[in-house]
């Protein structure tokens, strides 16, 4: 399902949180030891019923074989994870271990809350793919290890597509045009039950968008990296989509926006593509009841060298700075970065493991829609170009300023050129507001 996003004001609260607990000295610090010699660890991650479950699984092996290090389980939800770890910050009592998303690795990272891994003797990088390891890195510290990787793609619901009489694209030569007209096309046969695309307006839409014109929502100093003009077009096509009835009006759109996967339009199987994560698959198939096919995005010109993918790091593993017991935190989190045991408890559930001994060990135990997932990834690198820069501070939601200006220009209260521009500015404001 699609990963939501916190409130603009809420995360500034939190993050100007995380800059006063920088200076705090006089809280306890997170962990703790028994007279034993035991040293307990706090963990928190966020995700559902499933995903706790494995977690714990993965704990238990963890103890089992580190009898000397406990782990305290803090699960939660994403709704409410990132206030959470941001006041537990500023009262300097965060977990030791930290799940953590790249949108915010520079907000805790920059602002001294997570540990340097690069520091720490007791974790191997030797085996993990490079670029994901840089993807966890800000300003030459490695504030991350990723969980694994995934990539942006177009989910087809197949379903939808035979009910409307409509073939899949090729998806290595197709081009933005040929989205929108194959989209129009499951709109016509629905005859506004059903509709044929939904709008992209995620970050990750904007960033492929920017690298298919040559350009980048931020540059590696974190400064912005495109033109409005460019943002603009990003806009336009999105307000073609609506003109042409290739995607749901502007209230459907929004009411959609709202629902849960089960109640979604593509849940509901009254989409026929919409934009998902690769480790979502197995979830689409299963809410759906129907075969879905992962497509690369379109492109400009029908060149899929130049569609503007990229591995993104599903989630990171990280450490606050302020663990009492850093040498057993970077422990915990290399032997779930690096365990045969655990990878094979983890499986792709976090992405595809970035060490690729783990890939090969789980893939005979993968599932079927895993299996998809594992072979897709590798048939799209040959046209993988650079991940995109980390995010910098004060950029951790601007996932929640592109989606609102996607309002504005779906229901005409802005151009596409006005919204952009007051993209622009509002995005700087944010920035250079995080650097004072």
């Amino acid at each position: 399902m699609t990963i939501p996003v916190v409130s603009r004001r809420r995360f500034q609260l939190g993050a100007a949180a995380v800059a006063l607990s920088i200076l705090a000295t006089g809280c306890g610090a997170a962990g703790g030891s028994g007279d034993n010699g035991q040293v307990t660890l706090r963990f928190t991650w966020w995700g559902n019923e499933y995903l706790n479950g494995q977690t714990n699984k993965v704990i238990a092996a963890f103890e089992a074989s580190h009898p000397n290090i406990k782990i305290k389980a803090e699960p939660g939800e994403w709704s409410s994870y990132w206030d959470k770890l941001a006041t537990k910050t500023a009262a300097n009592d965060a977990p030791d271990v930290i799940q953590m998303d790249q949108k915010y690795i520079a907000e805790y990272g920059g602002r001294g809350a997570l540990l340097d891994l690069s520091k720490q003797n007791g974790i191997d990088t030797s085996k993990l793919d490079k670029e994901a390891l840089a993807s966890g890195q800000y300003s030459g510290a490695q504030y991350g290890l990723s969980t694994g990787q995934n990539a942006y793609v177009i989910m087809a619901n197949t379903k939808v597509f035979e009910a409307a009489g409509v073939p899949l694209p090729n998806d290595k030569t197709w081009t933005w045009k040929d989205f929108t007209d194959t989209a129009a096309k499951i709109s016509a046969a629905g005859d506004g039950k059903n509709y044929g695309a939904a709008y992209g307006s995620n970050e990750a839409d904007l960033i492929i968008w920017l690298r298919q014109h040559g350009e980048n929502l931020y540059s590696g100093d974190g400064k912005l990296d495109f033109q409005a003009a460019t943002a603009a077009s990003f806009w336009e096509r999105l307000k073609e989509q609506r003109d042409s009835k290739a995607s749901p009006p502007a209230n459907v759109a929004t009411e959609d926006a709202g629902a849960s996967l089960e109640q979604s339009l593509f849940g509901t199987n009254r989409v026929g593509m919409a934009w998902w994560w690769t480790n979502q698959l197995g979830s689409l198939e299963a809410t759906t009841g129907s075969s879905i096919k992962m497509l690369r995005a379109p492109s400009v010109d029908g060149a899929s060298a130049k569609n503007g993918m990229y591995y993104k790091p599903t989630m990171f593993w990280s450490a606050s700075s302020r663990s009492k017991h850093p040498k057993e935190a970077a422990e915990f989190i290399n032997y779930l970065t690096n365990s045969p045991e655990a990878g094979a408890i983890l499986m792709t559930d976090r992405g595809v493991p970035t060490n690729s001994e783990i890939v090969a060990a789980i893939t005979p135990s993968l599932k079927p829609a895993d299996t998809t997932v594992v072979n897709f990834l590798k048939d799209i690198a040959p046209d993988i170009k650079d991940a995109p820069p980390v995010p910098p501070v004060g950029a951790g939601s601007v996932q929640n300023v592109i989606k609102r200006y996607t309002d504005e220009v779906l229901y005409d209260r802005l151009t596409p050129q006005a919204a952009a521009e007051a993209f622009t500015k509002e995005v700087q404001g944010m920035l250079d507001s995080a650097r004072k």
